[in-house]
């Protein structure tokens, strides 16, 4: 089994804001765009054009129905791979073609020595990874590490594609290394939280919070507990969701 290297310099990772995120699945789209010549390329697609589309997708978007009433509201919630600090699909991969990088945090596939073989697929409770039948190998999302480190682009443009695409700047990329940054300031003022933190697995990027509604439930209908409270609530109805 493969062993995880002490961190020695960044942790990249991202920042996604449940409150402004609109569910527009730019950031999927413009991520299947980059990477399908980039990268990890390519990203098999079947039927594109046709009935039963599929293919591997690195970013997905959810949309989930929460609360009553006054407090309704629609949550788009995005998933991808969150670069755990302790991933578990790098301690279970048998050939080590699944590795998190010390210098940056960012977790990676060498497709060159995958199997196939979905043990990382399996130990991931987020549902992050993607199987490609085509190719035979792992897919996952790469922070993309061929634009954000790619001189030969203008300095702005140095960010992941799903950052790049996000029209309501629901997404923020950053080093959580650095208690300056602009992803650690908002996850301190907004209070970014984790996904299934008491899983251990300390996954990089961070959610913030939908903002709670001004309006309210009258006492004779509560509603059960919805991510538009506190960050704990937010965690726990997510958790509910995606283990449905």
């Amino acid at each position: 089994m493969t062993s995880i290297p002490a961190r020695t310099g960044k942790q990249l990772g991202l920042v996604i804001d449940l409150d402004t995120c609109v569910g527009c699945h730019a950031c999927a789209v413009n991520c299947k765009e980059w990477n399908t010549s980039g990268h990890t390329a390519p990203l098999t697609d079947f039927s594109p054009y046709g009935a039963g589309q599929d293919g591997v997708w690195l970013n997905r978007i959810h949309a989930y129905e929460a609360g009553l009433g006054a407090d309704s509201r629609t949550v788009n919630f995005p998933r991808s791979c969150l670069h755990c600090a302790e991933p578990a699909c790098v301690t279970v991969c048998p050939t080590g073609a699944s590795y998190k990088r010390a210098e940056d945090g960012i977790v990676l596939v060498n497709a060159e020595i995958c199997i196939g073989c979905k043990l990382c697929s399996w130990a991931c409770p987020y549902g992050a990874r993607e199987f490609d039948p085509d190719q035979g190998v792992m897919r996952k999302c790469t922070l993309c590490i061929d634009r954000i480190y790619n001189e030969n682009i203008a300095e702005a443009e140095r960010v992941p594609a799903c950052v790049k695409a996000c029209p309501t700047q629901a997404r923020h990329f950053g080093d959580f290394a650095d208690p300056n940054s602009n992803v650690s300031q908002l996850v301190a003022q907004r209070g970014g939280v984790d996904l299934m933190p008491e899983l251990g697995y300390r996954p990089t990027n961070k959610y913030l919070p939908p903002r709670p509604r001004r309006t309210t439930v009258p006492a004779a209908r509560p509603a059960e507990p919805t991510p538009t409270g506190t960050a704990n609530a937010l965690l726990r109805w997510v958790d509910r969701a995606l283990s449905r």
